[in-house]
């Protein structure tokens, strides 16, 4: 499972499951806060059982999307989660839960902006930027990307490092002021905030650092490998800044 990715184009919808979404739709106005919660954290678990992918057109009231490219991902929490940072630096190093929770943590509050259209506004994110695990490993003069890896087995993201330097790029380790769960990509995700949301890799398991960008999973698909809100994909989104 993969949330927040764009969504497959020609993929036909039942009537039951159009009917259904309206459904819930109209139930996400009218419920109370506690309920939306419960009918997001019931859709996150939906979700990840479903190999179909179509749990993901039905809203929810947190206002995300899950979407599937795998049939299952394995959890991982403190007691067996590692991020690997390796390629072109001096330092190779790798990282668990509590080593990223005990460095310096960014928080910043945006909207997300999903390339099928949909947007998340105000989203709080907390972790620690990217620059910083970088500077840590001491990237070698000859690298000019970061490839990102996902413990899902197939997802795949790349930046540019003048990209993956940028101060509102995080490896987060918190979101809507939680710890991220499994179903938005925890314990650990990308945040590429000024970017649409599969650039956001959900969970982060390596940070490669490579001498030229690698197309990910979607940019392989045909979307954009810059994908900058507004200003990328044929879109004319408001920018998430």
């Amino acid at each position: 499972m993969n949330s927040e990715l764009p969504e497959p184009r020609g993929v036909p919808v039942g009537r039951r499951v159009f009917l259904g979404t309206l459904g819930l739709g109209a139930l996400g106005v009218l419920a109370a806060p506690t309920l939306q919660r419960g009918t997001e954290a019931f859709l996150g678990g939906a979700a990840d059982l479903d190999p179909t992918g179509l749990t993901g057109l039905l809203p929810n009231g947190g206002g995300f999307r899950y979407y599937s490219v795998t049939s299952s991902v394995p959890r991982k929490d403190a007691k067996n989660y590692q991020l690997t940072v390796d390629g072109l630096v001096d330092r190779p190093a790798t990282y668990t839960l509590a080593d990223l929770r005990a460095l310096p943590q960014t928080r910043m509050v945006l909207d997300v902006q999903c390339v099928t259209g949909w947007r998340v506004p105000g989203t709080p994110f907390e972790g620690v930027r990217l620059s910083q695990l970088l500077d840590a490993a001491g990237v070698r003069s000859s690298a000019g990307a970061v490839h990102f890896t996902c413990f899902d087995g197939a997802y795949t993201e790349s930046l540019t490092l003048e990209q993956a330097r940028r101060a509102d790029v995080l490896v987060a380790l918190r979101m809507q002021d939680k710890d991220i769960g499994h179903p938005h990509g925890g314990p650990v995700r990308l945040y590429v905030a000024p970017m649409y949301f599969y650039k956001s890799a959900k969970w982060l398991s390596g940070i490669t650092v490579t001498e030229n960008v690698e197309p990910g999973y979607w940019e392989e698909r045909g979307y954009d490998i810059d994908a900058w809100v507004g200003r990328s994909n044929g879109r004319d989104d408001e920018p998430t800044t």
